[in-house]
């Protein structure tokens, strides 16, 4: 019953998913910004203390509720540890109202042809049974467009919908991110390009299959639309990609039936020396402007 309702918030919830799922290489970054020195941490499994910490305590701000954040992405480590004395996952479906998803990818592999597809993933089947257990309903997966090369963008796009076919297998549903680079001088031309390349994959699954898509804020105003309208897409939202808050939300409530799914524009202000009271009244902020402007569509 509860993947059934879970389903039904990913459809059709007026929200946002929070992206959680931070892993090694970008962990420092996201640290810092939360005011955290590398100088503070003399090793990973301090690093990933703090780290989990941090998204405990955004998980258990008062605004953070299914009511506007619709679902969370959680790195691997997050769903293996608990909050509030619960597994993650359990923790946010239950007390919370949040679905839970999960980060599965293992990094990039080198650019090719102006792209870089995801590393191999030999343990995924058995990271997928983990998710399962652990009461996870979907998971993510990222591969970056750097330049509007149709291989480049045709090889990332199968890769995705590959794994997304595997994933759909252990009963989970698969967000598939293929990311355009915010900065590229031809990012229009390759979001033509990989709008073209989605669609011919999401036309060839099954009727009975869906799966969600994560994708850069386009530089056409709804562009996506027709992917929002998909028959076999449960969601479309957006990442921040570099944007700042203010910018991803207005170019987000541009794009008609788009929801966001922010990282670092989501704990954008947070810091580890604000008092609680400071801490929950500037993540309630983030979440009500994210909020506004993923149902303004």
């Amino acid at each position: 019953m509860s993947k059934e309702r879970q389903a039904e918030q990913m459809r059709n919830g007026q929200g946002f998913i929070a992206a959680l799922d931070q892993s090694g290489g970008s962990t420092p970054k996201a640290l810092r910004l939360y005011g955290v020195e590398e100088s503070e941490y003399t090793s990973d499994a301090e690093m990933f203390d703090m780290i989990h910490a941090m998204r405990a305590r955004i998980a258990q701000a008062p605004a953070f509720t299914g009511d506007k954040v619709l679902g969370a992405i959680l790195f691997e480590m997050t769903m293996d540890r608990k909050i509030d004395g619960k597994p993650s996952a359990t923790f946010l479906w239950e007390d919370r109202g949040v679905v839970p998803f999960l980060k599965v990818d293992k990094g990039l592999a080198d650019e090719e042809n102006g792209a870089q597809v995801m590393k191999p993933m030999p343990e995924l089947d058995a990271l997928l049974e983990r998710a399962v257990k652990a009461g996870v309903f979907g998971t993510k997966m990222r591969s970056v467009i750097n330049a509007a090369d149709p291989a480049g963008i045709k090889a990332v796009v199968a890769q995705q919908f590959e794994v997304a076919k595997q994933i759909l297998g252990h009963g989970l549903i698969p967000i598939v991110e293929p990311e355009v680079t915010i900065s590229i001088s031809d990012k229009a031309e390759a979001e033509n390009i990989l709008l073209t390349e989605i669609t011919a994959q999401l036309d060839a699954l099954p009727d009975d299959q869906q799966v969600m898509l994560k994708l850069t804020l386009p530089e056409t105003d709804n562009l996506y639309k027709p992917l929002v309208d998909h028959p076999r897409v449960m969601r479309v939202v957006a990442l921040s990609g570099g944007y700042s808050r203010d910018e991803a939300n207005a170019r987000l409530s541009r794009n008609t039936g788009m929801i966001a799914s922010f990282s670092r524009a989501l704990t954008e202000g947070l810091s580890a020396q604000q008092s609680d009271h400071e801490f929950n009244a500037t993540i309630a902020s983030s979440i009500d402007s994210i909020h506004q402007a993923s149902v303004a569509g």
